[in-house]
Parts: structure tokens; C-alpha cells; sequence
């Protein structure tokens, strides 16, 4: 009995245990249609983000640290606010000082880089992609399979496979679009994420803030 007690506090113990920054196996880069999260939040969305004129498109939810299976998060760092001298490189591709902090301290903070270095990551990975051209801007509501979607991506970003990019949604709306990529910002494939990727036959995208 007291074998098997010392065991089990053995593996709670390891079990209980963070993971460690650099812990992970690659990247989920976050596309996120900034139109839907300001639809389906409605008045609760950022301001920063979806006041009135804000024509933002896809822009970055965030770079995610992920493993095969489950991925690390909140990861001891010195350093869990960003200051507005980073935050502020970013603003163009993620609207929003909090959403920015908030990717560092969830997700940054395991990736093993410096803030400074994590972001410029976010961006590489970022202008790595290429968004299809008829997904850039909408001036008016699109109809849209995930299908659809991940194969557009496919297509406007050579290397990339269905199975490395998946489509999230919320209800009805065509939330993100979730890209795979290795360590060095190489296109991977990636079982679990596009297992989780949205099966709604069609999907709504609302138009960019400003242009309709």
C-alpha cells in the first residue's frame, strides 16, 4: 500500500510539473477574420479592434506553442507584461494591446524566446503566408464552406497541405484559420488541430468594418 501511494505521489508530482519554455513540438499560427469576432461579441468586442472605421481583415490571433497532442501554457517568465514600445510593433496585424499581452503571457511565455523575439516571430510567420486574394477584403456577407476555405489557403500558399490548416468557427460565423508550421516557420502537418477543425457545411464571413 504505501508502494503504491509513494507512486502515485511520485507521478502527481512530475504530472504537476510546467512545461518547460522550448517544450513543443511546433507552431499553430492563429488567422483570425477580424469581422466575425466583432459580429459574434457584439458589444462586449474590443473597441480597439472593432470601433467604428477599423478595417481590419484576417489578422493574427496568435502564435501558438503546440505539441501532438495538447500544447503548453502559461509558462513562468520573468517578464508577463509587455511593454507598449513591443506592443506597439504589433498593432497592425494584432489590434489590440491586451490581446497582445495576453498571447505573451498564454503562449509566448513557452515558446523560449525573448518577447522581442517572439513577436518578430509572430510576424515572420505571418507574412509567410499568403491570403488568397478573394478572401483580403469583403464589402459585403460571403457564404463559405471550411472546405472551401482551407483550400483557398492551399492554393495561394504552395507546400501547404489540407491536412497542415484547419477552420475554426463559432456558430455561424467563420472565426480562424489555423496554419501549421515547424519550429523554422516550415509548413507541417498537424493530426490533431485539423481533427478539431470545424465540420459546419457553411459558414458566414461578415464584411470588413468601413467598406460596406
Amino acid at each position: 500500500m504505501l508502494k503504491k501511494a509513494a507512486i502515485g505521489c511520485l507521478f502527481s508530482f512530475f504530472a504537476a510539473v510546467p512545461a518547460s519554455a522550448t517544450d513543443f513540438d511546433f507552431y499553430v499560427l492563429s488567422l483570425s477574420w477580424s469581422p466575425s469576432y466583432c459580429a459574434a461579441e457584439g458589444a462586449s468586442a474590443n473597441r480597439d479592434q472593432c470601433g467604428t472605421n477599423r478595417p481590419y481583415a484576417f489578422v493574427v490571433h496568435g502564435l501558438w506553442p503546440q505539441n501532438e497532442r495538447g500544447y503548453p501554457s502559461d509558462c513562468n517568465v520573468q517578464n508577463p507584461d509587455v511593454p507598449r514600445a513591443i506592443s506597439g510593433t504589433m498593432l497592425d496585424i494584432m489590434p489590440s494591446r491586451g490581446l497582445i499581452r495576453h498571447q505573451w503571457r498564454k503562449h509566448g511565455s513557452c515558446s523560449g524566446l525573448s518577447q522581442r523575439d517572439y513577436f518578430a516571430t509572430t510576424r515572420r510567420a505571418y507574412q509567410r503566408i499568403r491570403i488568397p486574394d478573394h478572401l483580403r477584403q469583403l464589402s459585403d456577407y460571403k457564404t463559405v464552406s471550411p472546405r472551401e476555405v482551407e483550400q483557398a489557403f492551399v492554393e495561394a500558399n504552395p507546400g501547404l497541405r489540407s491536412d497542415a490548416v484547419a477552420v475554426d468557427c463559432d456558430r455561424r460565423y467563420m472565426r480562424e484559420v489555423r496554419i501549421c508550421l515547424t519550429k523554422d516557420l516550415q509548413f507541417r502537418s498537424c493530426r490533431e488541430v485539423d481533427a478539431r477543425a470545424c465540420r459546419t457545411s457553411n459558414l458566414v464571413m461578415p464584411p470588413v468594418r468601413g467598406r460596406n
